[in-house]
């Protein structure tokens, strides 16, 4: 047989527990059927209760061969060796219970198990814990068992079903034996005997297990005999039982006291129950039923045996239990003879009469109160009071011959005790006190009411005179039907017995009303009994008297006492200030004047119209003869009883008032000093010398009891003005200095009074510190005037106390040292006297520190404002001082140390929570803690344990409603130690490490703390940390369907529970350890994200914790799946993604078996369902669903009195942000002003409208919590959106791509987009909830573009027909509607978040763009025709839809964009621009184009550049402010560049003054110096240079213009003036940028854009279109122009020849990096910028004369190349610099152009149709070379190794369309370049060959100067028109230049040159449209140059 490692004597039985408590106490659904399976388990246990398994020899022979055998262990595979240590610990155990060895062993198992949960202790001390607490299972699982029975006496309301199930059980163990079992184990199970059995086997440990082991077999023995109990309140017991329970009670004892134990109380009061026949007379509607199962009338044997037991058997050990025995049975007897079945069986009338009579004489009433009403555990059972009232009250009504008799016996009594006294003889022996003793018992026992059941009202029966307005309650109208005939009669006995009494049975009478005035209706109802008792005034004036018993009778004698006692008044100054014994009062008197007193207080403490009437009547005027008396002479014990009284007075706030002023006045404490007086007076001598000799000190209790009732109730700011300084201070200084400080050092008779006047005191402290708010008038020295004299005044009493809590005062130090010696003494776990007061001061005193903490820092600021000269410490640092008592920094230990007694002082350990928490805001503090927590390893230990058992308390519960049930109170105050806890947690965790919080949850505070290595409690010795409480807490529950338990029944404790486990995954330091802890011993996310969403009971608080809860979970989930990815453990991250985003049903929640069936009998119908049945929604989604959008707004207020504007002010005064981070207003503030304000109000009026005003206060108040609730409410909402939204984003971003497919990947993306829509869309959507959504829905439309074009990339033929991609067009165009609809709905505000809508827009726009597609030179092959033709493509599909959606909006959409993009935020200008940008650019029809410049937002834009003039030249700055104009202006010029890429558009940008805006923006002429900046970089190279800033300024203007040309074909001339007039203007910065030394990257984009604009405008022609222009200015113009063509030509000599190559190597050594990426940007560049000076020649040549003999030169007739021949190529810059850049270019030039172009050409075609081969087959390329291509576009170095196969050919792919697309680029720019070199050589060629007439050389004096002149005319020559200078021009050419240049271009224009330019024809302009073209030029020039010479 397996042992089974739970202990089959705990585990199960532990269950069984569990299961019975969960179906009968705590109601559980489902759990009927659970019960029904555990009884049928357990019912051997039941039967053979607490009998144990025997030992055997075969057992113990297995046990012994463990250690070398092994032994099978339940749910574990194979055998275990267990250690010999063990085996004989197992021995140990198995004797001393005498069990079973393999029961013992198990037990030890478990106990080692278990070990964790108790600190300290060892398995064997843990396995006796278990012994006993699986015994104590059992009985509480009897006892409710049998609890939930129907019957008799109370009803748990429970199901039929269930209590059918436990009745019949039940029934089944009673027919058994269970009774005498029972009786027998009560008899047995002996706590004394046990202790010494463990104590021989060492089986007991510390003080605490001590206690527990003793609390456990306690506990066991009351269980059983309650079980008992319960069953005779709900049926009687068989004939057996009954005689077997009177047997055992025969032979009980009491215990020292003379009370019963417990135990044997529920024992007697079983019986009592089992003989009660009361219910017989309620009528309840299963009376009959009841009856006839009652054997006292259906068995007459059963009443005779009983009887004859009652009556003839031997005396009882108690005879006073006998006598309770008899009387019972004589009642039963006497109320069963009443009725008509039960007379024949029943015994004669004299019997009973004889039974009542023994009952006497074994003083009955004497051992009631005594023996029952002394038990403890009394008055803590409802029904033991109820049984206990029939009893009195039976006796009462139904034996009224016997009361009589008793009063006759006493009058008698009286009458002989009275005669005694007088012949001063003995007294007589025969004096029997059963009616004295009646009435103390029916006084004590009505006094204790723990159930305010009120029972005592069935003795005071209302007559007619009594039916009173104020009287409430029950009998209100009862006086109209008679009251039962049971309350007659004891009403009747009230008033008989106060007639004419006996003075021996005064006080015993007094204190019968007493009890009986317990009670709001009872003291009513005595107040006016004593009322109507008194003489009448008419009486009184004849002289006679009333009765003693009355308020006349009473306050006329302590008139008559204080007249008499206050002659005697001796003078203070006599030095014998003692008691005289002339005159006292006799001790007879002094009881029964203490009686008096306490009947009145306590009449006056419940009925508070009695204490106004008594105060108010004018002849007794009780309080000031009270404190009158109290000036007298009299024993302090009656003082304090007056005290007490005056107290109960203090209670109503108006008495109280003048009560002060009647104690300053009488001088009870002397605060005056009359001058010359030697000694103090009144209660301070009492106290010192009265009180202190006699070690008792009732006076002074009594006079903290007056002030603390007082203070309470009102504080005298001016009391005892105008003779000493007002206020309430001297009597602080007397509590605090003569009562509170000498406290521990004065001497007690009894110990417990010690801590009682602790407590008392403490008790006024803590009330006036609680009542203190810090004001700052409190720091103001005032002044006030005393009997001429100015004095300093008083400050408020709190102020006071709190100084002296904030420095290192006695008084402090004595709270401290109480907290020491309370927490020493509650480790001893050992009952002393007053212990109960102790707890309460001990508690008082944390109550004083936790406030002191609460109020400091407003004290101490206010105090830093007042510049006073008072000195304060803080308090948590004065907790760091060191103890005198044990010499160490221990104080703030010792407070830790109350949560190890959480068990028995929930409270204290509630308090010693919050005040760590207070300090634990204090990083500085928290290191030193953390030291001193573990500086001692066994207070470590202790604390950890407190902490943890806090956190696991079972007991706690969550719930709004504060009950008076006083368990429920515990259980609350539980729950709230828990939540401070975690909440000391979440604190400490933000703070540097080491913090409490890590040592707590067990992590390593010595070391670093991502060191630690989480363990399961127990193992590796890792004790049982927070963390351990917190996961047990939330995990209890997630195995099963409904989740977390914790989440439901404690929601906001489950909140912060998950807040901690998110703070620990979200530390750096903590994160590594606890995920791995959590996932792997727990797998802890799994299990609670499966229950997502947490649905709550709609209560609202509840909704917003749900939210709270789901918020931190979502939080961690998403940590957990970014961690697991970056680690690669694909296993956990796949585990999480498919529970978060799978729509098919998980199979965990179907139950086994039905899967099957379902699929066979499935239906065809049902089949064609199934997909559509079976998925389930997304658990994203559902969490979606689960956060409400709609939130409820308050109304606004409604004020009749109050100004609202100035409420609202107030409102927002009083708003601070609470410790969630919320801003919510402190209604406790708000309505101190509110009142305050009504009770400034003066006037009649006011006070008449009052009522009013308080109730419009209290609207206020409200409106204002509700207002608090919406932004908890919203906040929470707003927290959890939030959290999903990360966890969305993480899902998609940080997961690896691969988890999710791409086609699942996209219908996610649209659910959650979908989805979102709708819910913000609705019509009650909060706006405060927008921003966030719109952020999701942008991530959400990037994922979904970025899955979409990605998916194309890969797999990418479209179809148009299936529409796009894996999602369908339909679901496109839905996202696409609900995007608009909601940029549309966010109206006129929420532009910030319009920023996201536009974004989203744009990635969603982005998706209908078609890729880049290699330029493989072949397209242009096709016709015209089939490519109008070819069918439509997906991608220009979508894009049409789009665009008819966009379009369906119409103006009201174009309005919001076009209003954005013109003002407003920065971030959303820029997007609405780009979204602009992007709808112009597929908006076919130009309705948006159109809209854009009718509604006059293009003027705006275009007239706004003006105003970016200004900060984008503050940009050029070397430290520029912000770069946001920037962007906006490239947005900007973006935009407009897309407008004029239509004609229609251009025109419309020059119409609004485009080029005369720009004309004036002065940022162009601000060329920053580059070297200047080389020193002022950016060192992260975000920040551009201020270079780069420029170029990005002049860059996009210089493409405008560009673009401007192209477009306007018509108005072209007017656009190109435009532009040339910009040019002129800026024409020095055009100039020096044309001249430019260094060209680098960005300066050849510049030149290639500026020589494009150039070539396009500078032209001769420009200027007569450009209106009238006068002479001067022209030839200024032409001036200009002259440069710009000169500085072209001279730039085309640096770029064609010298300066090309250097160029290209210094931008390869430059970047090496990426220095194949940069060469051809480079190469693009410089062809670009060649192309276009060409073209400027070619147009100048064109535009100046269609022939060539009239044609202009611009290249000089030299044919020599600018390099040297030898290939050596000397660079001309650097030997002439000022001639190479002056001198006109020679035709050599173009030729060494054309002869590098076409070297180029090939170069370029090469590399293209290598490129185009690669990317045919891309998938056969070797992965070196796949990387090679990645490597351009991965940054960061092993970028590359990173990224998947399928990421790196696609990026290849994309890498070889960039490089063919280039190749194209260039291959066209050469092909230009050829064409129009060719074309110059042959004009100029054809010039000076053909038409040009050589001068004479000998006209020259010099070669150098006819060079010279040559070239200056030459640039003339280019400027004016042809025939001004033809003749000037010819003459400077000499034939011998003429014949070189012949000779040089023959040489240079050879075959081979000739036949590349044929092939180049060839290869590529064969596709292109000029064919032939090079070939014709070619041959002309050839024919040119073969001319024979003239």
């Amino acid at each position: 047989m397996a042992v089974n490692s739970g202990a089959s004597l705990w585990g199960p039985l532990k269950e069984l527990w569990e299961t019975v408590d969960g179906a009968v106490l705590r109601r559980q659904p489902e759990s009927v059927h659970l019960l029904d399976l555990q009884l049928k388990k357990h019912k051997p246990h039941f039967l053979s209760l607490y009998t144990n398994p025997p030992k055997s020899a075969e057992q113990r022979e297995k046990v012994r061969k463990a250690s070398t055998e092994g032994i099978a262990i339940q749910g574990q595979q194979g055998s275990r060796l267990l250690p010999e240590q063990l085996l004989s610990e197992a021995f140990i155990l198995s004797d001393l219970f005498d069990i079973g060895e393999l029961a013992a062993l198990e037990l030890l198992l478990a106990g080692e198990q278990q070990q964790p949960h108790f600190p300290g202790l060892t398995r064997g001390l843990v396995a006796v814990l278990l012994y006993w607490d699986g015994k104590l299972c059992v009985a509480n699982s009897l006892r409710t068992l049998i609890q939930s029975r129907h019957g008799k006496t109370f009803t748990l309301d429970l199901s039929g079903e269930l209590v059918a199930l436990t009745t019949r059980f039940t029934d089944e163990l009673m027919t058994q034996g269970l009774t005498k079992r029972i009786l027998t184990l009560v008899s047995e199970i002996n706590e004394t005997r046990e202790f010494e059995r463990l104590q021989k086997e060492r089986g007991l440990g510390n003080e605490k297990h001590r206690k527990e082991v003793s609390d456990l077999i306690k506990e066991c023995r009351q269980a059983l005999a309650d079980s008992l109990f319960s069953w005779t309140c709900q049926s009687p017991l068989s004939e057996d039982d009954t005689l077997a329970l009177i047997s055992h009670l025969e032979t009980v004892t009491a215990q020292a006291d003379g009370s019963l134990d417990s135990v044997n109380l529920a024992l007697v009061m079983a019986l009592l129950y089992c003989l009660d026949v009361s219910f017989i007379e309620q009528g309840t509607e299963d009376r009959d039923d009841l009856i006839q199962t009652l054997p006292l009338l259906t068995n007459k044997q059963y009443v005779d045996a009983v009887h004859s037991r009652l009556m003839e058997g031997q005396p009882w050990k108690l005879s006073g239990l006998q006598a309770v025995c008899r009387l019972a049975w004589a009642l039963s007897l006497r109320v069963l003879s009443q009725l008509p079945q039960g007379c024949e069986n029943l015994l004669n009338e004299f019997l009973k009469i004889a039974l009542a009579d023994q009952a006497l004489l074994g003083d009955v009433f004497l051992f009631m109160k005594q023996g029952i009403l002394g038990c403890e555990s009394f008055c803590q059972e409802e029904f033991y009071i109820r049984r206990l009232h029939s009893l009195i009250t039976d006796f009462l009504a139904l034996m009224p011959m016997k009361v009589k008799q008793l009063r006759n016996r006493a009058d008698e009594d009286a009458r002989l005790v009275h005669m005694s006294l007088q012949m001063d003889s003995e007294l007589p022996s025969s004096l029997r006190k059963d009616l004295d003793h009646l009435m103390t018992l029916i006084g004590e026992f009505y006094s204790k009411d723990s159930f305010g059941l009120e029972l005592g009202l069935e003795f005071w029966c209302p007559t007619e005179s009594l039916q009173h307005t104020s009287l409430q309650g029950s009998y209100l109208g009862m006086a109209l039907q008679r009251p039962p005939h049971k309350q007659v009669v004891l009403s009747k006995f009230v008033r008989q017995m106060g007639d004419l009494l006996p003075s021996t049975l005064y006080i015993s009478y007094l204190r019968m009303l007493k009890g009986l005035a317990n009670g709001t209706q009872c003291a009513h109802y005595s107040f006016s009994l004593l009322k109507t008792n008194g003489a009448t005034h008419s009486d009184s004036i004849q002289g006679v008297s009333g009765s003693p018993v009355s308020w006349e009778h009473f306050f006329h004698s302590l008139m008559l006492y204080h007249e008499n006692l206050r002659r005697d008044f001796p003078n203070p100054d006599a030095s014998q200030y003692r008691h005289p014994s002339l005159r006292g009062i006799t001790q007879r008197e002094l009881e029964g004047l203490t009686s008096f007193l306490q009947l009145l207080t306590t009449i006056i403490t419940w009925s508070e119209n009695a204490r106004l009437a008594l105060c108010e009547h004018p002849q007794w005027t009780p309080v000031v003869v009270m404190l009158g008396l109290l000036q007298c002479s009299v024993p302090p014990v009656l003082k304090a009883e007056l005290l007490h009284c005056l107290a109960a007075f203090g209670k109503s706030p108006e008495i109280a008032a003048s009560l002060w002023q009647s104690l300053e006045y009488t001088q009870i404490l002397q605060t005056v000093r009359a001058p010359g007086q030697r000694q103090a007076a009144g209660i301070e001598v009492e106290l010192n010398e009265i009180e202190s000799s006699s070690e008792e000190y009732p006076l002074t209790r009594g006079f903290c009891h007056l002030i603390s009732t007082l203070v309470e109730s009102s504080l005298p700011i001016n009391l005892g003005a105008g003779i000493r300084v007002p206020g309430f201070q001297p009597y602080l200084n007397f509590l605090r200095d003569s009562v509170f400080l000498p406290f521990p050092t004065r001497a007690y008779r009894h110990p417990a009074e010690k801590w009682e006047v602790a407590d008392a005191v403490l008790e006024v402290f803590h009330k006036l510190l609680r009542d203190y708010e810090p004001q700052p008038s409190d720091f103001v020295q005032e002044m006030v005037e005393l009997q001429g004299e100015q004095v300093a005044a008083h400050k408020p009493p709190g102020h006071s106390v709190m100084f002296h809590l904030l420095n290192d005062s006695p008084m402090l130090a004595l709270c401290l040292s109480l907290l020491e010696e309370g927490v020493r003494q509650l480790d001893t776990y050992a009952p002393f006297p007053g212990k109960k007061h102790l707890e309460s001061a001990v508690l008082r005193c944390l109550c004083l520190l936790d406030l002191a903490l609460q109020k400091e820092v407003v004290f101490m600021d206010f105090l830093r404002e007042s510049q006073a000269s008072m000195l304060v410490s803080p308090l948590e640092q004065l907790l760091q001082g060191v103890s005198p008592q044990t010499r160490s920094a221990d104080h703030i230990v010792n407070i830790a140390r109350y949560l190890y007694h959480s068990s028995s002082n929930p409270e204290a350990a509630f308090q010693s929570a919050k005040i760590l928490r207070r300090i634990a805001n204090y990083p500085n503090i928290q290191t030193r803690l953390v030291g001193d927590f573990t500086h001692d390893q066994s207070v470590s230990e202790k604390l950890m344990a407190g902490f943890v058992e806090c956190l696991d308390s079972e007991e706690a519960e969550e719930g709004t409603e504060n009950g008076d049930d006083q368990q429920k109170k515990v259980a609350r105050i539980r729950h709230e130690t828990r939540i401070h806890m975690l909440n000391l947690l979440i604190t400490s965790l933000e703070l540097k490490t080491p913090n409490l919080a890590l040592y707590l949850l067990g992590y390593e505070v010595k070391k670093p703390v991502s060191s630690t290595n989480l363990q399961d409690p127990g193992v590796l010795g890792c004790p049982r940390s927070c963390l351990h409480a917190i996961l047990s807490l939330l995990q209890r529950g997630t195995e099963k369907r409904s989740g977390p338990v914790l989440t439901q029944q404690a929601p906001h404790m489950a909140e912060l529970c998950y807040q901690v486990i998110y703070q620990l995954c979200a530390c750096p330091d903590t994160s590594g350890p606890t995920m791995r802890y959590l996932r792997t011993s727990q797998d802890f996310l799994f299990s609670h994200l499966q229950h997502l969403p947490f649905i709550l009971p709609s209560e609202y608080s509840n909704q917003i914790a749900a939210l709270s809860q789901m918020s931190w979970l979502m939080k961690t989930a998403a940590i957990e799946l970014r961690v697991t990815s970056l680690n690669r453990q694909r296993s956990h991250t796949q585990h999480l993604v498919s529970l978060l985003l799978d729509d098919q049903p998980h199979a965990q929640h179907t139950a086994d078996g039905e899967s099957g069936m379902e699929e066979e009998t499935r239906s065809v119908s049902g089949f064609l369902h199934f997909d559509t049945v079976s998925k389930v929604r997304r658990k994203l989604l559902s969490v979606l669903d689960a956060i409400d959008f709609s939130q409820d707004m308050p109304e606004l207020l409604q004020l009749d009195f109050f100004e609202r504007t100035q409420i609202e002010q107030v409102i927002s005064n009083c708003e601070h942000v609470n410790e969630q981070g919320h801003t919510v207003c402190n209604v406790k503030l708000l309505h101190r002003v509110l009142v305050a304000e009504v009770n400034a109000l003066q006037g009649m009026a006011a006070i008449g409208q009052r009522p009013l005003l308080m109730e419009e206060v209290n609207s206020i108040l409200q409106q204002v919590v509700e207002r608090n609730r919406v932004r908890r409410s919203l906040s929470a909402k707003r927290h959890a959106l939030r959290s999903w939204r990360s966890l969305v984003e993480t899902l998609l971003t940080a997961c690896p791509a691969d988890l999710i497919p791409a086609d699942d990947r996209q219908l996610i993306i649209r659910d959650l987009l979908l989805d979102l829509h709708d819910k913000v869309l609705s019509e009650d959507a909060a706006g405060e909830l927008m921003p966030i959504v719109a952020g999701a829905v942008f991530t959400l439309t990037a994922h979904l573009s970025q899955s979409v074009l990605s998916e194309q990339q890969q797999g990418a033929g479209l179809e148009a027909s299936s529409g796009f991609a894996s999602i369908a067009n339909s679901a496109l165009h839905l996202i696409l509607r609900k995007l608009l609809d909601f940029i549309l709905c966010t109206g006129g505000g929420y532009q910030r978040l319009r920023a996201h809508l536009y974004g989203s827009l744009l990635y969603y726009l982005q998706i209908a763009q078609k890729p880049e597609e290699p330029d493989t030179l072949q397209i242009a092959g096709k016709a015209m025709w089939e490519r109008l033709t070819a069918p439509e493509d997906g991608f220009s599909k979508l894009q049409r839809e789009n665009l008819a959606i966009i379009e369906s909006y119409g103006k009201a959409l174009m309005e919001v964009v076009c209003r954005d993009a013109c003002d407003g935020h920065e971030i959303s200008r820029m997007l609405a621009l780009a979204v602009l940008d992007r709808i112009l650019s597929i908006d076919r029809q130009n309705q948006w184009l159109v809209y854009l410049c009718n509604s006059g937002y293009l003027r705006s834009l275009v007239e706004s550049l003006r105003q970016d003039d200004v900060a984008l030249q503050s940009l050029l700055t070397p430290q520029p402010p912000l770069l946001k104009p920037l962007y906006i202006y490239e947005s900007k010029m973006a935009l407009l560049t897309r407008v004029a890429k239509t004609g229609q558009g251009a025109v419309e940008l020059l119409r609004c003054g485009l080029v005369a805006q720009l004309i004036e923006c002065q940022v162009f002429d601000m060329v920053p110096d580059i070297d200047a900046h080389r020193l002022m970089r950016d060192p992260s190279g975000f920040i551009p240079s201020p270079m780069d800033r420029y170029r990005q300024i002049l860059l996009p203007t210089l493409r405008l213009f560009q673009v401007i040309l192209t477009s306007t074909t018509i108005n072209h001339q007017q656009g190109a003036a435009q532009v040339l007039q910009w040019l002129i203007v800026h024409a020095d910065t055009i100039q020096s940028l044309l001249r430019c030394q260094e060209l680098s990257m960005g300066a050849l984009q510049e030149l290639s854009l500026l020589t494009g604009i150039i070539s396009k405008t500078a032209l001769p022609g420009a200027l007569e279109t450009g209106g009238e222009v006068n002479s001067v200015a022209l030839m200024e113009f032409q001036g200009h122009i002259n440069r710009f063509q000169r500085l072209c030509l001279s730039l085309l000599g640096r770029l064609a020849g010298s300066e090309r190559e250097r160029l290209l190597k210094q931008a390869e050594i430059a970047a090496p990096g990426d220095s194949a990426e940069r060469r051809e940007e480079m190469e693009v560049a410089m062809q670009q910028v060649c192309a276009n000076i060409m073209e400027y020649c070619q147009t100048l040549l064109l535009q100046n004369s269609a022939q060539a003999q009239f044609s202009i030169c611009l290249f000089s007739p030299s044919g020599s190349e600018p390099a040297g021949r030898d290939g050596g190529r000397t660079d001309l810059t650097s030997t002439l610099p000022s001639m190479a850049y002056s001198r006109v270019p020679s035709l050599g030039l173009v030729l060494y152009l054309l002869k590098n172009t076409a070297a180029d050409f090939f170069r370029f075609h090469q590399s293209h149709r290598q490129s185009l081969g690669k990317l045919q087959t891309l998938d056969q390329l070797p992965p070196d070379e796949l990387k090679e291509l990645c490597q351009g576009l991965v940054s960061g170095p092993g970028g590359v190794e990173k990224i998947s196969s399928v990421q790196r050919s696609l990026l290849a792919k994309r890498r070889l369309v960039q490089l063919i697309n280039n190749r194209a680029k260039l291959l066209s720019l050469c092909s230009y370049v050829i064409e129009t070199c060719l074309f110059v050589l042959w004009r100029h060629l054809e010039y000076y060959l053909l038409h040009c007439s050589p001068t004479d050389p000998k006209d020259s004096l010099m070669p150098g100067a006819s060079l010279y002149r040559s070239r200056l005319t030459d640039g003339e020559k280019i400027c004016s028109t042809c025939s001004l200078c033809r003749g000037l021009g010819l003459s400077r050419v000499s034939q011998q230049d003429l014949d070189l240049l012949k000779s040089d271009m023959a040489a240079g224009f050879g075959e081979a040159l000739q036949r590349k330019l044929l092939e180049v024809e060839g290869l590529y302009s064969q596709v292109r449209s000029r064919y032939t073209f090079i070939q014709a030029l070619v041959r002309r020039i050839r024919g040119l140059l073969r001319q024979p010479k003239s």
